[in-house]
């Protein structure tokens, strides 16, 4: 993997902005988690507030890419967190320049997001933050039901000298251990990088992949056409998500673990499944794409952080 560039990480007083590339959230929400943000002694800069929701997005496309754009280019701010996922940051890629984001941020989200993430790591090659979001994680606070998980927050936003150890609290599907460079997200947006111009190249990684609100039959499909692909060739060990809302339709007993196991068991590599990642009731970890990782898949799984994903 060529070297990855580490945002500085933040400090109390970081200026964080809170951006909206997506879908609309509830502002009740939004001002609850940008507080909960303050409180850990960061300035919070809400850019959002003022806009007009379009259908289904938060703003049109030229404000949410203008909004993007200067959140990723602002000299004051150390990191961009996102309001919500839903849909619709895909759309805002090919408006963002390469050669004017010269300086990595943190950057962090999750579910819709992981089409920034995707991009940020093969354009730029950005370590980024697969973690909460202001509306979906900061808002509920540390350690509630579907809040945050602290430890794994602070780690790694703000630990500059050593790596670091994360539970995933999940149920191993096939036993091992591996290294590798961590990478993915929402399994969804995974699949729609396919054939673009940033499609995620998952070689010699450690891949999350994880949803919510799909069948069984769906993940299935997902699942092979990413095996189809390619993208299981060279990858070193997998964590699952919980894939909550995605009960087999009636008429069926096939589960998403059970397709899990199907189609990824022959790959021979470690597996954790139901890891708290994106998509969970449960306090949600903070794991940092595009770092070195051991994954150790026994009992409830454990990932290991090999080195500190921020720099001083």
């Amino acid at each position: 993997m060529p070297k990855a560039l580490k945002p500085p990480a933040l400090v109390p007083g970081s200026t964080i902005a809170v951006v909206a590339p997506a879908s609309s959230a509830k502002i009740e929400h939004i001002r609850r988690g940008c507080e909960n943000l303050t409180q850990l002694d960061y300035r919070v800069v809400e850019e959002s507030a003022q806009r007009n929701p379009e259908g289904y997005f938060s703003a049109p496309l030229k404000s949410r890419l203008a909004e993007l754009r200067e959140a990723l280019t602002r000299p004051d701010v150390r990191g961009v967190f996102c309001t919500r996922g839903g849909y619709g940051s895909s759309e805002l890629l090919e408006g963002l320049k390469p050669a004017r984001l010269k300086r990595p941020k943190i950057f962090c989200g999750f579910s819709d997001l992981t089409s920034v993430h995707i991009f940020l790591w093969q354009k730029l090659r950005w370590v980024t933050f697969y973690g909460p979001l202001v509306a979906g994680g900061f808002d509920a606070g540390a350690n509630a039901t579907g809040g945050y998980d602290p430890d794994t927050f602070m780690c790694s936003m703000t630990a500059t000298n050593t790596g670091w150890s994360a539970p995933l609290r999940g149920e191993t599907l096939v036993r091992g251990s591996a290294t590798g460079t961590l990478l993915g997200g929402c399994i969804t947006l995974i699949e729609t990088s396919l054939g673009t111009a940033w499609e995620l190249d998952t070689h010699g990684s450690i891949l999350v992949l994880e949803d919510r609100g799909v069948k069984p039959y769906q993940l299935d499909r997902m699942l092979l056409h990413l095996r189809q692909a390619g993208k299981f060739k060279g990858v070193k060990g997998i964590v699952l998500g919980e894939f909550p809302e995605s009960e087999p339709p009636e008429g069926s007993t096939v589960t998403v673990a059970e397709v899990c196991k199907r189609i990824l068991a022959p790959l021979r590599i470690p597996i954790v499944y139901g890891a708290p990642v994106g998509h969970t009731l449960r306090p949600m970890l903070t794991l940092p794409l595009g770092v070195p990782a051991r994954l150790h898949a026994t009992g409830e799984g454990r990932l290991d952080i090999l080195e500190p994903a921020v720099r001083p």
